[in-house]
């Protein structure tokens, strides 16, 4: 494979229509910016094909409550960086720089618009549809000014006094009480008061503590109803003797982005302080419930350094992410998707109630996995968890992006290092959002002497890697897992992401030098096999693209499918373009963002883009090519975004083994075929189901059905 591909690499040089070539004339299409789709609108996009699961009546009701909260959450952390980067983009007067060359300016009124009409249309889900169906199945879901009971009034006012009463501490707003912090993504009610005797209205702020239940259960089967409902009703117990003139509910979105010098001499504690002030980051967006009054809006417009329109008034209850607590909330198996847990992979069944020997099945031969049909416990975690206690293990590395709280590895990690191995760890502290827990990390590994470095200086470390290091009867071998996904137990119940266990010697010796270069100062440039971002994954992937049409010249089988979460990278689409224009085929299921426009004549006509969202958030990154009749695969880490592809390091693999290589061609060719659950990218930019009333099967249930048709296996009884 090393031979043909340095050939390639030579004729594609050689070529007059290399794909690399950058596209100079000023008349070329590839530098129209209508041919591609703004990455922050198509976001966008995707989180309304989300929406459309909540308000999919095929879906199970409680269900389609979590997708709601999960359109809610999207849109949250949407603002609080791609939104906030936007905002300084605009206020530093920085040039478009996208294919689109959309400006900062342009894309917030843009987005402004299309987020207007998402929140529009998840009230209507919550309020048209799940509401009303929950009622038909005997729950009830409080919104507005709905009635309660005298009995539900009683618990609603001793859970005040209870629970809220003590937690509540009212802010005058006055000259001798300067303005409050109001924290990232806090929930408030503004209070306009009248003193006896005086003409001027107060002011006071008054916050919904984060520790209660987003909506609270009046009785065991009493309704759920807005906890900031309860407090507005009851604010007379938190003002005696004034006048409650209005009042009116508010949230506050913040700037959570930061930047850290990767110069620092201590670079955890830079990342430590940057945390802290994280919740002190500029004011993106004030959601309130209706139009607040004039005095209160132009009280937070002064105060927060805002502009009008950076309000977004809402008909109906802030932060629908407290919809997980109600899902959470009700013992309604019959509401929800049936129970699934990841079963084993045939080769990795028990024999007579035996853990099996990992090493001799690798040794084997290659195995692939795919979470959460395939138990994550039982794989991934079983490997290292072996690996920690073998006699044999004299070292094992591994790459820490995102992991889970209750993870065994980390417990593993230490015990290994406790009994003398080598334990190697990049630990990646700039995950966003998930900085703290890999800071904790970090600390209990150095504790027990494991080595624990951040990386390259200036790159995030996404790729998913370990390689276990093992003295045998023959020398030292290596073991590789190369995965998709992130090392967290509780994604890879929700999230498909494929991993392959090895021990060939052109994977696992590579892996081996790319530890090097994230620990020490190895500049290796030369990988075969691997593709390695940002050393050779964007020539990997030019390299074979023209391949493919050297095939398609000569008339052999070629086309390319590919599986990603996002392509917004300009080189890459264009290299898309480039081959397309030329006749090659392309299909591409890209779960999220996709600024490439598929359809459009003369440019992309050979092109089509699908996307499948389901119960399963589709994670895994796959690449394979018809290469003449001798099918190719690779998976790994990366998309095909400019973050993965120039600042991150990322790593993918060839599928080598026959047997898994089909594997995996079966599984993306099934996926290709789904109806039930994929979506179709028009060359308009629009999105429409591929067939909304499919009776056929998702492809999420067909792997689901076919990992429980397998005998159960020693994991089950473990979990």
């Amino acid at each position: 494979m090393a031979e043909q591909h340095a050939r390639t690499v030579k004729r594609r040089r050689q070529h007059p229509h290399a794909i690399a070539a950058a596209a100079e004339d000023s008349q070329d299409p590839l530098q129209d910016p209508s041919c591609y789709i703004n990455r922050e609108l198509s976001w966008l996009d995707f989180n309304a094909r989300v929406l459309a699961e909540a308000r999919d009546p095929r879906v199970p009701v409680l269900e389609r409550m979590r997708f709601l909260a999960i359109t809610a959450n999207n849109l949250d952390e949407f603002y609080m960086i791609r939104v906030a980067s936007l905002k300084r983009q605009q206020q530093e007067h920085f040039e478009a720089t996208h294919p689109d060359r959309m400006t900062a300016t342009d894309q917030l009124r843009a987005v402004a618009e299309r987020s207007r009409k998402l929140v529009d249309g998840q009230l209507a889900c919550l309020g048209g549809e799940l509401v009303p169906a929950l009622q038909e199945q005997g729950v009830r879901v409080v919104l507005g000014q709905d009635g309660l009971s005298r009995e539900e009034q009683r618990i609603c006012s001793d859970f005040f006094e209870r629970q809220i009463y003590p937690l509540l501490t009212p802010l005058a707003i006055d000259p001798a009480h300067p303005f409050p912090y109001l924290s990232n993504l806090s929930l408030s009610i503004a209070v306009i008061l009248a003193a006896p005797g005086e003409r001027t209205p107060r002011v006071a702020r008054v916050k919904v503590p984060s520790s209660l239940p987003r909506f609270y259960r009046a009785g065991t089967r009493g309704p759920f109803i807005p906890v900031e409902r309860i407090i507005s009703e009851r604010l007379k117990r938190l003002f005696p003797g004034m006048k409650i003139v209005g009042h009116g509910v508010f949230r506050v979105t913040r700037d959570a982005d930061f930047d850290v010098d990767e110069d620092e001499p201590d670079l955890l504690s830079a990342i430590e302080e940057e945390l802290r002030g994280r919740r002190f980051g500029a004011v993106v967006r004030v959601e309130t419930v209706g139009h607040l009054s004039p005095e209160l809006s132009n009280m937070l417009e002064t105060e927060l350094g805002i502009a009008a329109d950076e309000f977004q008034a809402v008909d109906g209850p802030l932060d629908l992410t407290g919809l997980f607590g109600v899902a959470d909330a009700l013992d309604r198996p019959d509401l929800a998707y049936p129970v699934f847990s990841g079963t084993t992979p045939p080769r990795l069944i028990s024999v007579q109630d035996q853990e099996p020997d990992f090493f001799a099945v690798i040794r084997r031969g290659d195995i692939l996995v795919q979470h959460p049909y395939d138990s994550f416990a039982a794989t991934t975690e079983r490997f290292i968890e072996q690996a920690a206690r073998d006699p044999r293990v004299v070292a094992i590395k591994q790459t820490l992006y995102r992991t889970s709280g209750d993870t065994p590895l980390i417990g593993a990690l230490t015990r290994a290092a406790e009994d003398g191995k080598q334990v190697v760890v990049l630990v990646e502290l700039k995950a966003r959002f998930d900085e703290q827990n890999n800071i904790r990390w970090a600390r209990q590994l150095e504790q027990v002497g494991a080595h624990v470095a951040y990386g390259v200086p200036g790159l995030k470390t996404h790729a998913k890697l370990v390689l276990v290091v093992r003295q045998e009867e023959n020398g030292v071998r290596y073991y590789a897992h190369i995965g998709t996904g992130n090392y967290n137990a509780a994604t890879a119940r929700t999230y498909t992401d494929f991993g392959l266990f090895t021990t060939r010697s052109e994977v696992t010796e590579e892996v081996a030098d790319l530890f090097n270069y994230l620990t020490g100062y190895s500049r290796k440039r030369d990988y075969q096999g691997l593709w390695v971002a940002p050393i050779n994954a964007i020539e990997k992937l030019e390299d074979l693209l023209e391949r493919e049409l050297e095939h398609l010249r000569a008339g052999r089988p070629a086309g390319v499918l590919i599986k990603v979460n996002g392509i917004t990278d300009g080189r890459a689409i264009r290299a898309v373009y480039n081959a397309a224009r030329q006749g090659l085929q392309f299909r591409l299921l890209v779960r999220g963002i996709c600024s490439l426009r598929p359809g459009v004549a003369g440019l992309s006509e050979s092109v089509q883009v699908r996307s499948v969202i389901g119960r399963f958030l589709e994670h895994g990154r796959v690449f394979t090519f018809a290469n003449g009749g001798d099918p190719e695969a690779y998976l790994g880490s990366a998309d095909l975004m400019g973050r993965n592809l120039y600042r991150r390091v990322e790593c993918v693999v060839p599928v080598s083994d026959h047997q898994t290589r089909q594997e995996v061609l079966e599984v993306m060719e099934l996926m290709w075929q789904d109806r039930r659950q994929s979506w179709q990218l028009n060359h308009d930019g629009s999105w429409s189901r591929v067939d909304p009333h499919s009776p056929e099967a998702g492809i999420q249930e067909l792997l689901i059905a076919r990992a429980k048709s397998r005998p159960m296996g020693w994991d089950l009884r473990r979990q």
